[in-house]
């Protein structure tokens, strides 16, 4: 129904954005402005370092935030001497697990603007250095009560959102069009093989060195991340010392014509009123809440359906993601291949990668009690319901930075 809602605003909508262009600048008719098919080839180096950045502050950003939700379902099983267990009510329980995203939903508008403003550098590596530290604290803080865990957490979700909305920032000037679907489904798939390293190694850490030792993993991972982002990361590839002349030129000359070089006021009403706007806002709020429904239900599906150990669990529930991160970096290969041969124009692609990312996976969970009594086809279906949910970073995901004023 929500997919439905999404293309019926998108199709309504495209009077609205010719009505809007003076306020919103959109960039649905991007196929006049792209550049010559032969600049492609000249992004390097500097192009795939962003990429891989932004893919491991993603990925250590989801183990720090998906971390806990395999700790709470291992922690009774667990040897009790390296691994303390705490009588948390399931309410409570629900409560610690959500209290992320309180924070990580009411900061992102907040970042959005701000990083228009100031350094993403500085936003960036701060964010992520805060969520690091919080999750050194998470097992002291669980040791002193729930309510210290769930404000830890809580301001955990704030750095995280700040990270991630921040990072759309770096696409605006990164980013060239025939290249835009690569770099953000390159940095957008690290959230999804996040939650596949927390289903590996976790049961692994918990067994051998206790629960709380993934926190503090993870956590030093995320610090010593921080600090090489700040190192290596440029706002502008004009500041950037190492990238080649030829480079340089082929992403400021590809995005000349979409970064203005005086900001406009944020136009708010129009925003508001612009339908393709609440389409894009429907379909990622499809995309996040079907996904997070996956990553948190999928190991008590197994369990109950298949009646596997925790390892086998860990593995099974863990393949989804990791096909979904394969998939999504194919997905914006894809879409940028698309555009670059003009054999789709922008709002085709951004609708069929939308289409596919959001009605496939709910044909396949949809076919899963009918197959309960087959172990293979409940793990394959599981994998392509996540595999191909994945196909929104070519589409509904990306599709904001089209409209969005230069």
């Amino acid at each position: 129904m929500l997919t439905l809602l999404y293309f019926a605003l998108t199709v309504s909508g495209g009077q609205t954005l010719q009505q809007e262009e003076k306020q919103l600048q959109p960039c649905m008719q991007m196929d006049n402005q792209l550049p010559p098919k032969k600049a492609q080839a000249e992004t390097s180096s500097s192009f795939y370092l962003l990429s891989i950045m932004s893919f491991l502050s993603g990925s250590n950003m989801y183990m720090e935030k998906s971390g806990f939700v395999n700790e709470l379902k291992l922690m009774d099983t667990l040897e009790k001497e390296q691994n303390p267990v705490y009588n948390w009510s399931p309410d409570i329980q629900g409560i610690i697990l959500s209290s992320t995203f309180y924070g990580f939903v009411i900061i992102q508008v907040p970042t959005g603007y701000f990083s228009r403003i100031y350094s993403v550098k500085k936003i960036i590596g701060f964010a992520l250095c805060l969520s690091s530290v919080l999750s050194l604290l998470i097992p002291p803080a669980a040791g002193i009560g729930e309510v210290w865990l769930i404000v830890c957490r809580t301001v955990q979700g704030v750095a995280q959102g700040i990270a991630v909305t921040a990072q759309f920032e770096i696409y605006i000037k990164w980013a060239p069009p025939l290249e835009r679907g690569r770099l953000t489904s390159m940095s957008a798939s690290g959230f999804l093989l996040g939650p596949f390293i927390v289903l590996v190694v976790t049961g692994v850490i918990c067994e051998s060195l206790g629960w709380p030792m993934v926190f503090y993993i993870f956590g030093a991972c995320g610090c010593a991340l921080s600090l090489l982002w700040l190192l290596l990361f440029y706002d502008d590839p004009k500041d950037h010392p190492c990238i080649s002349i030829s480079e340089k030129e082929y992403i400021t000359s590809s995005l000349v014509q979409q970064v203005s070089s005086s900001r406009q006021s944020l136009p708010i009403k129009a925003m508001l009123k612009s339908l393709p706007v609440w389409a894009i806002s429907i379909g990622s709020f499809t995309f996040f809440w079907s996904n997070n429904i996956m990553v948190v239900y999928t190991p008590i599906f197994i369990d109950s359906m298949l009646h596997v150990n925790i390892k086998e669990n860990g593995f099974l529930s863990s393949l989804p993601n990791l096909f979904a991160c394969i998939c999504g970096i194919l997905a914006g290969e894809l879409s940028d291949f698309f555009l670059a041969r003009n054999i789709l124009s922008v709002i085709a692609v951004r609708k069929l990668f939308t289409a596919a990312g959001l009605l496939l996976p709910a044909i396949f969970c949809v076919c899963l009690p009918y197959l309960s009594s087959s172990f293979y086809g409940i793990v394959i279906l599981l994998i392509l319901a996540g595999a191909t949910s994945s196909f929104t970073l070519g589409g509904v995901l990306i599709n904001g930075l089209d409209i969005a004023p230069r």
